[in-house]
């Protein structure tokens, strides 16, 4: 179910501290922010008609400029649900850096073949479904996008509105043969933490090969304030599980923050709490990307 009440005016969305914070954490050679959005510029761009949201300009050089103080090197845009299944935005940004830019669209299925291997051609490498916004694909999609895109080697990206999805969608998961991502530790709280069913749900998947966990947007979990230490019990058993399993990401503009905007150079130096040592932030940062969204090389 998405957060949004049907027929509802979409509501607007408050950007992004245009002003971050240069981190103290310096990044590895090679590091990539798995997870962010651009958006518009709306007059080029026009937003779906059936969006739930309405968020500021957030373009390409403004997502630059803000890599550029982090230290990142290589980005992965998730088309951004106010643009619907409409993903000309995210391939504009992907046609102009080939080399350091993936994507990850949002598409229904039974798309023509031509238009797929397009996508794939242009930087897309995955495709994801919500139950949180409007306008995009549902988790109905879910059987024939990984049957479509299979051969692609593209990834089935999940974004859950509530962590209990994660349980009812687990075992048709373990049944399709498509690698999935599940986002923001799908939506597993921590007053759910690690005795949850989601979250013993998500170990077991996790002992696959196909799953990867997403770690971006973990402030909107917590009950605490930054550093957001009441995540760290789940942070630490998946990182401990499957290190070689696990992809950071910004979640930049920040769209539909329920909580005080973050500043994204602090989410940076939250890198070195999270994975403490050389070896888990350089598969996070940069080999576990360059593995599943098809980079040259590590850093």
């Amino acid at each position: 179910m998405s957060s949004h009440a049907p027929g509802a005016p979409p509501r607007p969305c408050a950007g992004p501290d245009r002003h971050p914070n240069k981190p103290a954490f310096a990044m590895p050679r090679g590091a990539c922010d798995c997870h962010v959005h651009v958006f518009g510029p709306r007059a080029i761009f026009p937003f779906s008609e059936a969006r739930s949201y309405t968020p500021e300009d957030c373009t390409l050089e403004d997502l630059q400029q803000l890599h550029a103080t982090l230290g990142v090197d290589r980005a992965v845009i998730v088309h951004g649900g106010a643009h619907g299944t409409d993903n000309r935005a995210t391939l504009a940004a992907l046609d102009r850096h080939p080399q350091s830019l993936r994507g990850v669209a949002v598409i229904p299925s039974g798309l023509p073949r031509r238009e797929l291997e397009d996508m794939h051609r242009r930087g897309m490498r995955g495709c994801r479904m919500s139950t949180v916004v409007s306008g995009g694909a549902s988790f109905d999609h879910l059987r024939g996008l990984a049957g479509e895109t299979l051969d692609l080697g593209w990834h089935l990206v999940l974004h859950f509105n509530r962590a209990s999805e994660l349980v009812d969608v687990a075992p048709l998961l373990r049944e399709v043969r498509s690698p999935f991502v599940l986002d923001h530790l799908a939506r597993i709280s921590a007053a759910e933490g690690v005795d949850s069913e989601a979250f013993t749900t998500l170990l077991r998947l996790l002992d696959t090969d196909r799953c990867w966990i997403k770690l971006a947007s973990l402030y909107r979990l917590s009950a605490e304030p930054y550093p957001h230490r009441d995540m760290l019990p789940m942070i630490e058993r998946v990182v401990a599980q499957r290190p070689d399993r696990i992809l950071w990401g910004s979640n930049w503009p920040h769209p539909i923050c329920p909580v005080a905007m973050p500043n994204d150079g602090d989410l940076v130096d939250l890198i070195p709490l999270w994975f403490p040592d050389a070896t888990s932030q350089r598969l996070a940062l940069v080999d576990n990307p360059a593995s599943l969204y098809g980079f040259a090389g590590g850093g």
